[in-house]
């Protein structure tokens, strides 16, 4: 019975230069038919430029079930802490440095 359960359990390494995360309050997402794009980026006020910090590379599979488990997390976040309070977003004019697009 051991050997079966050991069978289902997957063992997940969180490497020490990983572990304390990346800060971001800003993600760009882009997306082609096999797969979106998550940029993370931290922009700090007063500064007109940003970085992106972390790139993450999803299948659309993943990225639905990403989209599910997030708005999960966040159910079970507002049961215990109460509603989150909408920010008034506002349009980044984004230059990531390449030429600029015509249609």
């Amino acid at each position: 019975m051991k050997n079966k359960e050991n069978k289902n359990q997957l063992n997940i390494e969180l490497k020490d230069e990983i572990s304390s995360g990346t800060y971001s309050n800003l993600v760009v997402i882009n997306h082609s038919p096999s797969e979106f794009v998550f940029d993370f980026i931290s922009v700090m006020p007063g500064l007109p430029k940003a970085k992106v910090n972390s790139r993450v590379i999803l299948s659309p599979q993943h990225s639905k079930r990403l989209l599910r488990l997030l708005n999960e997390n966040l159910k079970t976040f507002e049961n215990k802490n109460g509603k989150i309070k909408d920010l008034e977003t506002r349009k980044l004019p984004l230059n990531f440095g390449g030429p600029k697009g015509q249609a």
